[in-house]
């Protein structure tokens, strides 16, 4: 019920909700132990990473993770197919976990011996993808500026973030970063006619297509949630070098999915293998007595089912939006945006919030795709990884 609930509040991060458990740990140690505050944990990151779907769907608003993905399924909604755009995303989500378990666990077996040889891999990979992004934009020069724009923001906002008020846990800078570049951006210049009727019919995916992309999803997530410094966020662009987000909507929504869960499931493995937190709610986990790894994958299953079925019964709530004023609404939630990130983040956060919003609209001006935006999470970690920049 705390994955729903942070899940369905847009901007409200999931290490958010684990600190408020945090909080209440006096009250909850007597009645479910340790080892059963770290069953809800892990509940409640599963439940959030498939309710988060909600918002960033029908509002048009990212979470850290669901910045690329935001973009397509928003956009499927406009078309009257938002519950479509929900439940693959679902789907991919519940793939991501079927497929992940059982590569979680070769990860633990096979990569931890190996740890020491993976982690100068990190940069060096992200340069390979991006520069395969940049290569296949329309313009690789204004591409590769809009990479290096974004890039130094998110160098600027990491090097400052002890100036936004953090009640968003770890994920507070990229708040005002990726509603910026994917949110309050999109919301300025999309449609402001009615929402269109949604309707919802079939998945539009054929089976071999849904596999496909789960797949590739998985092992998007596989990656980012072993190599050191990398993120949801990174995963959405490392899908789209190989399924364009703007070109195979329905292929990506599925993979990205996919990723979420996989990552979530990997950084358990990475947990217990290596002993690398990825997240704030795995940094409580650590100072709790977690139960054993097969015990804690047992927990992620049986919330994935939970969290699968509550998020495809709340996917008819598109209907609700049918015949609405496009542009009332967009004002309404960019209103919101705006200042649910002042109370979060402070005055920092909205100023990078305007600025990351300036740089979100230039790609639809020159009719470029928003993946070079993803260089204010890329061009840190790279030069994270290379040894020429700490957080």
């Amino acid at each position: 019920m705390c994955g729903v609930i942070s899940g369905l509040i847009p901007g409200i991060h999931s290490n958010t909700m684990a600190g408020i458990m945090a909080g209440l740990s006096p009250v909850l140690f007597p009645v479910i132990g340790a080892e059963g505050l770290v069953a809800a944990l892990i509940s409640m990151l599963i439940g959030h990473s498939f309710l988060d779907l909600i918002p960033s769907t029908f509002f048009g608003i990212p979470d850290s993770g669901t910045a690329l993905s935001t973009l397509p399924a928003h956009a499927l909604t406009l078309e009257g197919k938002g519950e479509e755009a929900v439940r693959l995303s679902a789907l991919g989500c519940i793939y991501g976990i079927i497929i992940g378990v059982p590569v979680a666990i070769l990860a633990y077996v096979l990569l931890t011996p190996i740890q020491s040889y993976i982690d100068w891999v990190c940069g060096p990979l992200l340069i390979l993808i991006m520069g395969m992004v940049i290569i296949q934009e329309g313009s690789v020069l204004w591409a590769l500026l809009i990479f290096a724009s974004s890039g130094l923001l998110g160098l600027f906002a990491f090097r400052f973030q002890y100036l936004v008020w953090n009640l968003n846990g770890e994920s507070a800078v990229l708040m005002p970063l990726l509603t910026g570049l994917f949110g309050l951006s999109v919301l300025i210049v999309s449609s402001h006619t009615q929402v269109p009727r949604q309707r919802y019919a079939n998945l539009g995916l054929e089976t071999k297509s849904i596999l496909y992309a789960s797949l590739s999803g998985t092992i998007a997530g596989l990656l980012v949630g072993w190599l050191p410094g990398l993120s949801t966020a990174s995963a959405t662009a490392v899908i789209n070098a190989r399924i364009k987000y703007d070109t195979n909507r329905r292929t990506y929504l599925v993979a990205a999915g996919a990723a979420a869960c996989a990552n979530v499931v990997v950084g358990l493995a990475a947990f217990y293998g290596i002993e690398r937190t990825r997240n704030g709610v795995m940094v409580m986990i650590s100072s709790l007595d977690p139960p054993s790894f097969p015990v804690l994958l047992l927990i992620v299953i049986i919330a994935s089912g939970a969290a699968y079925l509550i998020t495809l019964s709340m996917s008819s709530c598109a209907k609700w939006f049918s015949g609405l004023d496009g542009k009332m609404v967009n004002t309404l939630v960019a209103g919101f945006v705006i200042l649910l990130c002042g109370v979060i983040c402070g005055p920092f956060g909205l100023f990078i919030l305007v600025c990351a919003t300036g740089i979100g609209l230039i790609p639809g001006f020159l009719n470029l795709s928003r993946v070079p935006c993803m260089g204010v999470v890329t061009l840190p970690v790279i030069l994270y990884s290379l040894g020429l920049w700490g957080f």
